[in-house]
């Protein structure tokens, strides 16, 4: 697979079969995503493998807001939970901010891997989709994140069991300019 046809074929999904996706496959999905560039090399993206109880757990108590990724993440086999270590990306080593941006390279990068991450996993044939909507406290509580991690995303995965159409796309001439 190339890396357009892996950008072009992967879509988000959100029904799953109930095949379990071994530890062998995750660990090179995760080997593959630690290549994600950022910000001089300080990989803080951590990668949180949840199953079972906790799984359902975080789906019953932290999808208040949006009951269907609730559904979405009980339906799943596993559940990534993507941190990001805090106050490394972006700053110096005396705790300044490099750019005007301060720590929203922190953010910047963590997107950069979790897109590695799916687009890694989809080559794998594991399907995901990355969820923003959810009781970031309460589902960092449950996993028990460490003070100077962040919980960024939650994504779902598992073995597709659909095969959704490529939304539309805007053209070219709306994303592209020149000066």
């Amino acid at each position: 697979m190339t890396a357009k046809e892996c950008i072009l074929g992967r879509r988000s999904i959100r029904q799953f079969k109930d095949t379990p996706i071994p530890s062998e496959v995750l660990t090179e999905i995760v080997e593959t995503a630690s290549f994600a560039p950022s910000w001089k090399n300080t990989q803080i993206a951590r990668y949180i493998a949840v199953t079972g109880e906790v799984k359902e757990k975080i789906a019953s108590e932290c999808t208040d807001a949006y009951k269907k990724n609730g559904e979405i993440i009980s339906a799943a086999p596993m559940l990534i939970a993507v941190t990001m270590i805090t106050k490394r990306s972006g700053y110096e080593r005396d705790g300044s901010f490099s750019t005007a941006k301060k720590d929203g390279w922190q953010m910047f990068d963590a997107g950069i891997a979790v897109q590695t991450f799916c687009l890694a996993a989809y080559e794998k044939g594991i399907g995901s989709v990355i969820l923003g909507i959810f009781d970031e406290a309460k589902a960092a509580s449950i996993l028990e994140i460490p003070e100077d991690r962040e919980l960024v995303t939650l994504i779902p995965i598992g073995y597709p069991a659909e095969e959704p159409a490529a939304p539309k796309r805007k053209p070219v001439d709306d994303l592209l300019s020149y000066q």
